[in-house]
C-alpha cells in the first residue's frame, strides 16, 4: 500500500493561469468602475440611439448606416485608449505596476493581462452595440466581409490606441493622464472623424483626418460595412500608427 504525499509543493502557477487570473482581475476592476462603464457602454449606446434618429447630423435617408460603424469605432477608442490610459496611470502612481512586475506574473504578463482584458471588453461592446444597431434598423451591405474587417481594423486600432494610451500613462502624472485622455477622447469624438463621415468636414480638414487613427478607423469601418472593403490606404495608416505607437510605448514607458 503506497502512502499519499501530502507535503506542500510551493511554486508559481503556470504562465497561462497567471495570465488568465490577471485578465479576470482587470475585467473586474473595469466593470466595477462607473467612469469606465460610462465610456465603454453608456456613451456609445446613447450616441447610437440618438444618432440613428438624426438625419440632419449625418445626412442620408438611413443615418443608422453611418452612425453604427462610427459608434463601433468609438467603442474601440474608449476601451483601448481612454480607459486603458487612465487605469494604468493610477496603477503606476500607487505603485501597483511596480509590485506586480516583481511577482511571478512578470511585466510582460501584466501587460498581456491588460491587452486580453481590452480584447474581451471589445467583444462585449461589439455584441451589445452591434445587436442594438441591428435592432434599430442597421442593415450593413458589406456582408460577412464587413464583420471580418471589423476584427482586422479593430486589432490594428487597438494596438495603435493602446500604445498611445500606455505611452501617456507611462510618461505623465496620473492627474495629467486623466485630463489628457478625457480631452483627447472628447476632441476625437467631436472632430476626429469617428462618428461623422469625412465628407462632412471641409476638404483640408478631411485630408488631415485621414492620417489620424481615429479618422482612418471610422472611415474604414463605414466603407467596410457598406462595400465589404475599407481600402488599402486605411489599413496602411492604422498599421503605421500601430507600429509607431507600440514602439514608442515600449521605449518610453516608465513603471515607477
Amino acid at each position: 500500500m503506497t502512502s499519499l504525499d501530502l507535503s506542500p509543493a510551493p511554486g508559481a502557477a503556470s504562465r497561462g493561469r497567471r495570465l488568465a487570473a490577471q485578465t479576470a482581475m482587470e475585467l473586474r476592476l473595469t466593470l466595477r468602475n462607473g467612469e469606465q462603464l460610462l465610456l465603454t457602454f453608456v456613451i456609445p449606446i446613447l450616441l447610437l440611439v440618438a444618432g440613428s434618429r438624426s438625419d440632419r447630423l449625418v445626412g442620408g435617408d438611413r443615418p443608422i448606416d453611418v452612425v453604427a460603424p462610427g459608434v463601433l469605432a468609438l467603442a474601440i477608442l474608449s476601451t483601448s485608449f481612454t480607459s486603458l490610459a487612465i487605469a494604468t496611470a493610477f496603477e503606476r502612481r500607487y505603485g501597483v505596476l511596480k509590485r506586480l512586475g516583481a511577482t511571478p506574473l512578470s511585466r510582460s504578463g501584466l501587460l498581456g493581462g491588460k491587452v486580453a482584458a481590452v480584447a474581451v471588453l471589445q467583444i462585449g461592446q461589439f455584441v451589445v452595440l452591434g445587436g442594438l444597431a441591428l435592432a434599430l434598423g442597421w442593415r450593413p451591405t458589406g456582408g460577412a466581409s464587413g464583420w471580418l474587417w471589423l476584427v482586422v481594423l479593430g486589432l490594428l486600432a487597438t494596438v495603435a490606441f493602446g500604445g498611445l494610451g500606455l505611452l501617456m500613462a507611462g510618461t505623465l502624472r496620473a492627474e495629467a493622464t486623466l485630463a489628457g485622455a478625457n480631452l483627447v477622447y472628447v476632441l476625437l469624438l467631436v472632430g476626429g472623424g469617428v462618428l461623422l463621415p469625412l465628407d462632412r468636414y471641409p476638404d483640408a480638414v478631411a485630408e488631415g483626418l485621414k492620417l489620424l487613427p481615429s479618422g482612418a478607423l471610422g472611415e474604414g469601418l463605414r466603407d467596410a460595412f457598406a462595400t465589404g472593403s475599407p481600402g488599402t490606404f486605411v489599413v496602411v495608416v492604422l498599421a503605421v500608427w500601430a507600429l509607431v505607437a507600440a514602439a514608442a510605448a515600449g521605449r518610453w514607458f516608465r513603471w515607477e
